[in-house]
C-alpha cells in the first residue's frame, strides 16, 4: 500500500477539534467535521486524518447536508 505525505493545508495550520458524527455511534468509518473555522466548515474521512481535508463555506456544507438527508447520496 502507497502512502502518501502529510499535506500541509490551513486546516493542520490551526488549532481545530475534528468531530465525528452523533449517528456514526462507534464506527470507525466515517467523516468528521470541523466547525470552529470562521465561516467555514472542515470535512475530513476519520480513518486518514493526516490526508486530504475539505474547507466549505457554510452555505455549501448546507447544501451538501440538506443533499445527504434527502437521500440524494445514498448508495
Amino acid at each position: 500500500m502507497r502512502t502518501r505525505p502529510p499535506m500541509s493545508t490551513l486546516l493542520d495550520r490551526l488549532d481545530v477539534q475534528w468531530r465525528k458524527s452523533t449517528r456514526s455511534k462507534d464506527a470507525d468509518t466515517c467523516v468528521e467535521v470541523t466547525s470552529n473555522v470562521r465561516a467555514a466548515v472542515g470535512v475530513r474521512d476519520s480513518t486518514d486524518p493526516h490526508g486530504p481535508k475539505l474547507l466549505l463555506d457554510r452555505p455549501a456544507f448546507g447544501e451538501i447536508l440538506a443533499a445527504i438527508r434527502s437521500g440524494a447520496h445514498d448508495l
